[in-house]
């Protein structure tokens, strides 16, 4: 039987590649969390952005099922070593995805547009300095520039385009992201959110966040641009949903499954 997670030993390496850490474990516990709502979800095309060592992807495909089980996967990375360690690490672990060198989703937005059904993502979300953003080697896996948004505020509206009717996007973010705005800046596009998985550790406290298309807030809000309607009685709703969400408490670690 295989392992629903990759296999640390089996993980391949490189001094430029960044490593299995906290955050990788978390967003990996995130997926394995949701896995129930993953299967039922019957993804077709599932995407990493930003693969590193190859151990999210090859971890989703091992919960998921291989690519004979109707399921396709890919995965992208800016650093060259970093597309070679991920296939790597698939290979030892008996899965397959289509690994490709490239800028979040360059040169596959039109081909992957509005198909993928499942986006993972550990960005660069460290605070930075600017010029650090997007350097060459293992850097550029961690920094996020003012933040540690810049990578980020690029990658959502590029998720926006891939993702499908009905799919979903775990996204790493850091407490100084401002997670919460984030939520904001995605619901104004029509998602939902939930923090699936919490975490703090010494140096950072963690959530990986599910956004999902809301089909009825969306609705509402044509309605309400059918009508003239104002806003603020939207943001106001918007705004109500997080003062319960625990986006900077420390020294926990938490879950859901619903």
């Amino acid at each position: 039987m295989l392992p629903k997670t990759a296999q640390i030993r089996l993980v391949s390496s490189h001094p430029e590649v960044y490593e299995p850490c906290d955050d990788s474990f978390a967003l990996v516990d995130a997926l394995l969390a949701d896995r129930t709502n993953l299967l039922a979800h019957h993804p077709t095309i599932c995407m990493e952005v930003g693969c590193g060592s190859g151990y999210v992807i090859t971890s989703l495909a091992l919960m998921l099922g291989r690519e004979d089980s109707g399921i396709h996967y890919f995965a992208t990375d800016l650093n060259p070593h970093a597309v070679r360690v991920t296939c790597e690490t698939l290979d030892a672990h008996g899965v397959h995805a289509e690994v490709i060198c490239a800028d979040i989703a360059t040169g596959l937005e039109s081909r992957l547009e509005g198909l993928v059904d499942v986006l993972v993502v550990n960005p660069p979300y460290v605070p930075t300095p600017e010029d650090e953003v997007g350097c060459e080697g293992i850097a550029s896996a961690w920094a996020g520039g003012e933040n540690g948004r810049v990578v980020i505020d690029r990658i959502l509206p590029i998720a926006d385009k891939l993702l499908s009717e009905n799919g979903w996007l775990y996204m790493v973010t850091l407490a100084a992201n401002n997670p919460l705005q984030m939520c904001v800046l995605m619901r104004q596009k029509g998602y939902a959110s939930r923090i699936v998985v919490q975490r703090s550790t010494e140096e950072e406290s963690l959530h990986v966040i599910k956004f999902w298309r809301d089909t009825e807030f969306l609705r509402e809000a044509k309605e309400q641009v059918g009508t003239n309607k104002t806003t603020p009685a939207v943001m106001e709703y918007l705004l109500s949903q997080f003062p319960r969400m625990s986006f900077w408490r420390t020294g926990e670690s938490s879950s859901s499954n619903s």
